[in-house]
């Protein structure tokens, strides 16, 4: 019984980070770029992946990201999206220790890399071209690192408040 209570608990934890993610993406303040947008969505997808484990962060982010992405008429991104963020969370450590830690430090820079390389090729395949997923490239980099001090400066108020121990 408590093993089932728990994984309903993570479920709705997952499902809230879902909406999170979604929101945070489509709706908090957006800055403009090239074929896109720079927002703070990939924040809250690192700090889903810190605070769960994968079998729910991974949905909860890919869903959030992809939902995003079609409410905001970038529905041609979905499927890129839906595995870049998911594999960008997989990257990130959920154990029961600190969320702030060296593993999730480069796990930011790892996501930044795979994102920004993962959206370049994405972009070559769909626009048959090099010129405008060059273009965007400054524009994915500069939110991965937004995104990651974000999540740093999160993460340190989810350890401080110990709320991570509650999931």
């Amino acid at each position: 019984m408590k093993k089932s209570r728990e994984k309903i608990k993570r479920l709705c934890v997952a499902a809230v980070f879902a909406a999170i993610i979604f929101i945070a993406t489509a709706y908090l303040p957006r800055i403009p770029i090239g074929n896109g947008y720079v927002h703070i969505g990939d924040a809250a997808i690192y700090l889903c992946a810190a605070m769960l484990p994968a079998g729910y962060a991974l949905p909860a982010c890919a869903l959030g990201a992809g939902l995003a992405d079609l409410a905001s008429g970038y529905a041609v991104y979905i499927p890129a999206t839906v595995i870049i963020k998911a594999a960008s969370a997989l990257m990130f450590s959920h154990g029961k220790g600190s969320t702030v830690s060296k593993r999730n430090l480069v796990a930011c820079f790892a996501g930044a890399v795979f994102c920004v390389g993962g959206y370049f090729l994405w972009e070559v395949l769909v626009f048959s071209s090099l010129v405008a997923p060059a273009a965007s490239v400054i524009g994915n980099l500069l939110q991965s690192v937004a995104s990651g001090v974000l999540f740093f400066a999160a993460a340190f108020a989810v350890d401080r408040s110990g709320l991570k121990k509650k999931l």
